[in-house]
């Protein structure tokens, strides 16, 4: 039963992780109000509620890892460098 349990948790963080993906490039447009960034490949993405915007300038160039959800590409880390 153990393995069992343990087999059934591998697999869902081997599942969840298949939805992590990751991008890079440079900021090309801000909306704060929305809290999205958009990259220079027109792709938008979704900043997390506590992310402190004043950080968050267009030009910046950025890593970022993200879930796509719901049709959200939802920002989980960014590196601004």
């Amino acid at each position: 039963m153990r393995k069992l349990i343990a087999c059934v948790i591998a697999l869902t963080n081997v599942t969840f992780a298949a939805y992590a993906a990751d991008a890079d490039g440079k900021i090309k447009a801000v909306d704060a109000e929305k809290m999205t960034i958009v990259l220079d490949d027109g792709k938008t993405y979704q900043l997390p509620a506590e992310m402190d915007m004043s950080v968050v300038v267009e030009g910046a160039e950025v890593i970022i890892a993200y879930d796509p959800k719901d049709g959200v590409n939802q920002i989980t880390d960014m590196l601004i460098q």
